[in-house]
C-alpha cells in the first residue's frame, strides 16, 4: 500500500535562500554596489499589484504577506519570513510589472536589489542561477498545495495548518508571542475572524493550545498536526 500523499497548505516560504553563497567575492560587491536596505514598518506597503518592477528585494529582517488584490477582496498567497527572496515572479523581461503585492506583518528590513544587477548575476553564474530556479521551483509548489488545501480542507484543518506552520517555520519553538491578529489568520485561513475566534476558543478548550492575550503555546502538536492532515 502506497503511503498517502500529505498536501500542506502552510503559507510560509520554507526554503531559505542560498543563492548568494554561490557568488564570488566580487559578484558580492557588485551585488551590494547595486542594493540597499529600506525599512518598512508594520502594515506599510512594500510593493504594489501592477507597478513597475525596478529591483528584487531580500527579507533581511521581518515577515511579509504576499497577495492579490483586486480592490475590493484579496487573498493571502504566502509568507515571507526573513532570508527569502521576494519578486522572483517578475525576473522575466517579459513581465515588467509586479504580479502580486506585499505588505510587512511586522517591522521588516528589505534588501532592494536593482534587477539589471541581479538578471545579469543569473547569466553569468550557473551555480547562483540553479539555486535561484530551485527557489522559484520550491515556491510554485507551496502555492499550488495552498489552494488544493484551501478549496479541499475543512475550517479546522485549515487553521491547523497555519499554526502548525507558525511555531515550526517561522518561530521554532512551541511557545510564541503571536504577531498576526485574528483577521490575520482569518485572511490566511480563507474564513471569517468570527469563526476564527470561535475556533481557537476550542482549540484551547480541547488542551490543544493555550491562548493568553498574544501569547500562543501548543500544547499538543500531535493532535493539531492529525487534525491538519485530515483536514
Amino acid at each position: 500500500m502506497p503511503n498517502r500523499i500529505q498536501i500542506s497548505a502552510c503559507t510560509i516560504s520554507s526554503r531559505q535562500c542560498r543563492c548568494f553563497e554561490k557568488l564570488t567575492s566580487e559578484e558580492m560587491k557588485i551585488l551590494n554596489e547595486n542594493s540597499v536596505v529600506i525599512t518598512y514598518k508594520k502594515k506599510e506597503i512594500i510593493c504594489k499589484q501592477g507597478s513597475f518592477v525596478s529591483h528584487v528585494m531580500y527579507v533581511e529582517k521581518g515577515l511579509v504577506k504576499v497577495f492579490l488584490d483586486n480592490g475590493s477582496n484579496s487573498l493571502v498567497l504566502k509568507m515571507i519570513p526573513e532570508g527569502n527572496l521576494l519578486g522572483l515572479s517578475s525576473l522575466s523581461e517579459d513581465h515588467n510589472t509586479y504580479q502580486y503585492s506585499a505588505m510587512a506583518y511586522i517591522d521588516t528590513e528589505i534588501r532592494q536589489i536593482n534587477i539589471s544587477t541581479f538578471r545579469q548575476l543569473l547569466k553569468q553564474n550557473a551555480d547562483f542561477s540553479k539555486e535561484v530556479i530551485d527557489i522559484f521551483s520550491a515556491n510554485s509548489v507551496q502555492v499550488y498545495g495552498r489552494f488544493f488545501c484551501l478549496t479541499h480542507k475543512q475550517a479546522y484543518g485549515r487553521l491547523a495548518d497555519i499554526l502548525l506552520c507558525l511555531s515550526e517555520r517561522i518561530f521554532k519553538q512551541s511557545e510564541f508571542h503571536l504577531p498576526l491578529s485574528r483577521k490575520d489568520l482569518a485572511e490566511l485561513s480563507g474564513m471569517s475572524s468570527e469563526t476564527v475566534i470561535r475556533m481557537l476558543k476550542k482549540f484551547n478548550d480541547d488542551g490543544l493550545i493555550r491562548m493568553e492575550g498574544k501569547n500562543l503555546h501548543i500544547l499538543d502538536f500531535e493532535r493539531l498536526q492529525r487534525i491538519s492532515d485530515t483536514g
